[in-house]
């Protein structure tokens, strides 16, 4: 359904706007060989047919942004296992990304009460997600976390690095896209913000979480009941 709705709005506009142009350009010639009353009447219809043509593309333009900016991809799936008393261990599952990036996996040491997975986002404007740019991310960094504030200050911290491990090429320096997109970012008219992205969910034996980006961030969902246990049914994200 949701292709048909995109032809549709692509096809109807383009077939209304482009008779209405022909029509227009009947009624311009016949205005200019003297057939007054024809010509009127052939650039007014034609004028409105391009203005109606031109109406259904912008309204389907606003359509396919609201649903791109619905759309979900999954980024990484976690799985807990505990080693003892506020000690865990995490396994983070990331998908493939392309012939480039092969599915990864790969384990972390946590101390604490919760996991928290970071991301650096790159959100395009609307009309930059109507041409196919979804929001782009990088997985920054895996972390654990205390309920209290009291140990986050005093115990045991724990962070590791989720950022892929970047082959050197044939050339001494490289471009981060992040980095030049903020710095250059008045000269780079699609990008509609920068941020970084975080969610965590509360730490238990056996819990598996999934990982979801967002037009407006990162999301996570508890995927067994072990999970759900622990993070009683809910989700928690902060930005």
């Amino acid at each position: 359904m949701e292709v048909e709705m995109v032809w549709w709005w692509w096809l109807l506009p383009a077939v209304v706007g482009g008779l209405g142009l022909v029509v227009l350009l009947s009624g311009l010639t016949g205005l200019f060989r003297g057939r007054i009353l024809g010509g009127l009447f052939g650039s007014a219809l034609g004028g409105a047919a391009v203005f109606a043509g031109a109406v259904a593309a912008l309204a389907g333009l606003n359509l396919q942004t609201y649903g791109r900016l619905t759309y979900e991809r999954p980024v990484a799936t976690l799985q807990v296992k505990q080693l003892g008393p506020q000690y865990f261990e995490a396994t983070v599952i990331q998908p493939a990304m392309g012939e480039a990036r092969p599915a990864t996996t790969a384990v972390y040491p946590l101390h604490g009460d919760e996991w928290r997975i970071e991301a650096q986002v790159l959100k395009w404007k609307p009309w930059a997600n109507v041409l196919g740019l979804d929001s782009q991310y990088r997985l920054d960094r895996l972390s654990g976390r205390y309920q209290s504030i009291e140990q986050e200050i005093n115990a045991t911290r724990s962070v590791h690095s989720l950022r892929p491990v970047e082959e050197v090429g044939p050339l001494p320096w490289r471009i981060d896209v992040w980095d030049a997109a903020r710095k250059y970012r008045r000269w780079v008219d699609p990008v509609d913000t920068l941020y970084g992205g975080a969610a965590y969910m509360p730490m238990a034996d056996g819990a598996r979480y999934e990982v979801w980006l967002t037009q407006s961030g990162l999301i996570a969902r508890p995927a067994n009941d072990q999970a759900r246990n622990a993070s009683a049914g809910g989700w928690t994200r902060v930005d």
